[in-house]
């Protein structure tokens, strides 16, 4: 194999890296792009999404939902498939399984077969592995339900012409209990590090930080805390051992004594790979999925906070030693603008800051955009928003997003109910919508928005022809920006306004992939 060829190929696996779980192939020889000499833009051949366990309520009700749009270029064959991941219970008080190891339930093997509770663990642990979801054309979602707190966490990967911007999604509603409203959570790919600004080891919350292994070996996972006041001293943060394709839920409580209402939480893998997200149960006010930030960076948008948001509390962190005066407007629908008496928030190093915004968005779509002076004080922030008064509230989590790119989707839409929020803060831009085929039948429908410099508009967005069932809704940056969007799902339940928001990353669905005739040998070193 010639030095050229390597190359290429080191190129193609540095490039896989970075998107987690992700492949790409090399041009075909005779292409435009090669005999030209110009970096060629494919789409991804291979990827890897994970879906943490959606309740421990026996009242849920879970709908998941794999969807991969139609790729021009993409390969003509390929598989999507979520599987079920082994099974697990919550963990004791102490962190640990009951057979004093980490993790919660082993191996059908290690359990004592004529134990009642190892027979039906064993039990559970038949349907690890087992398909769940399997999409069957680009451009359509297929959907799957499951009842009760043994709804699984799923683990998949795709390939060929299902693998370029596959997105899976998980909604759950809960009737009553801690936590009761509607919790919804794109699934997201593996990684090795995570920020989550926002949750609680408060008594009146119940936070779990879910794990899940997609690989055949353990993963070994230290989980930092820090408060008001700097890091927490944890008890079993350090060292947790996530199982070969299994799930672990870890009660944050149970890492430490401290109490505090807000607390970032660091994880960190030291072997292996992770997905990883925040459950944030309240006993009052629901609950809901707190995704990661985006990294830490001096400058942050957090999209979509809905315009009937009765309170907004930002929640902030800064890794360092350094404080930063964090200069805080808002994406509004005329423009950016500062509010009144929170012009600028200070957050000192090391200590999660917590700051009430009220009712921000005063009745107009909002998206908060957060800067550190020259951008030299990396943060990562979340806000916790409300909708409803009094005893019917309902809460849901914004983290600081990644822009659009160039395409991402959400999943589990319906024609009433959804709300597709988007906001360009620093430029003029134009957006093209897709609204897939339904799950149940539906023609796609497409249109075009131009977003104004420094708003968030909440667009009127497309819905397929004679929907049955719920469809994607996939955003394309078509020009300016950056672009930033999410998406909220919306009921009313007993009164009660449920409701949903998760952020639109880029879905990395295309790769650049360099020129055989460039020398990378750089990157075999």
């Amino acid at each position: 194999m010639n030095r050229t060829t390597l190359s290429l190929i080191a190129g193609a696996t540095a490039l896989a890296a970075v998107t987690g779980f992700a492949a790409v192939s090399a041009p075909d020889p005779g292409s435009a792009e090669q005999r030209t000499g110009a970096a060629a833009t494919l789409p991804v051949e291979r990827t890897g999404l994970l879906c943490p366990r959606p309740s421990t309520s026996d009242l849920a009700e879970t709908t998941y939902t794999s969807f991969a749009p139609v790729t021009e270029g993409a390969d003509g064959k390929g598989t999507a498939v979520l599987r079920a991941a082994a099974q697990q219970s919550a963990p004791d008080d102490d962190g640990t399984s009951e057979d004093g190891k980490d993790g919660e339930n082993g191996s059908a093997d290690e359990k004592d077969e004529g134990d009642e509770k190892g027979e039906k663990d064993a039990a559970k642990d038949d349907t690890a592995g087992k398909p769940v979801l399997q999409l069957q054309e680009p451009g359509k979602p297929v959907t799957a339900e499951a009842d009760g707190a043994d709804a699984p966490a799923l683990v998949g990967t795709a390939d060929g012409r299902f693998a370029s911007g596959w997105t899976a999604q998980q909604t759950t509603e809960v009737a009553a209990g801690t936590g009761r409203g509607l919790q919804g959570v794109a699934c997201s790919a593996a990684d090795t590090q995570f920020w989550f600004p926002g949750a609680s080891t408060d008594d009146s919350r119940t936070d779990y930080i879910h794990l899940t292994n997609p690989d055949d070996s353990a993963a070994v996972v230290d989980i930092e805390l820090y408060g008001k006041d700097g890091e927490l001293e944890t008890t079993v943060g350090e060292g947790i051992t996530v199982k070969p394709r299994s799930a672990e839920p870890v009660l944050l409580s149970t890492l430490t004594a401290e109490k505090q209402t807000d607390v970032t939480v660091h994880v960190v893998v030291r072997s292996g790979r992770v997905g990883a997200a925040v459950q944030a149960l309240d006993d009052e006010t629901g609950g809901d999925w707190l995704p990661a930030s985006a990294d830490p960076s001096g400058r942050l948008v957090l999209p979509g906070i809905p315009k009937d948001a009765t309170a907004v509390r930002l929640v902030a962190f800064t890794p360092g030693d350094a404080d930063v005066d964090l200069k805080v407007r808002l994406a509004s629908p005329s423009g950016l603008i500062t509010p009144a008496g929170n012009e600028t928030l200070h957050v000192k190093g090391g200590m999660t800051a917590a700051f009430d915004l009220g009712d921000l968005t005063r009745g107009e779509a909002g998206s908060l955009v957060l800067t550190a002076p020259d951008g030299s004080v990396p943060v990562v922030a979340a806000v916790r928003v409300l909708r409803g008064e009094g005893g019917k509230q309902e809460s849901a989590f914004i983290p600081a997003a990644r822009p659009v790119e160039t395409r991402a989707t959400a999943l589990d839409n319906t024609a009433e109910g959804t709300t597709l929020s988007v906001t360009a803060p620093e430029g003029d831009a134009e957006i093209k919508v897709t609204a897939s085929a339904g799950t149940k039948g539906g023609t796609p429908q497409t249109k075009t928005y131009s977003i104004k410099s420094g708003t968030t508009q909440d667009i009127e967005a497309p819905v397929p022809a004679g929907l049955k069932g719920s469809y994607a809704l996939t955003v394309e940056t078509r020009a300016g920006g950056p672009v930033y969007a999410s998406r909220t799902l919306a009921s009313t339940e007993g009164g009660v306004p449920f409701f949903t928001v998760q952020p639109l990353p880029d879905d990395r669905g295309m790769v650049a992939v360099p020129d055989a005739s460039e020398d990378l040998s750089v990157l075999q070193r």
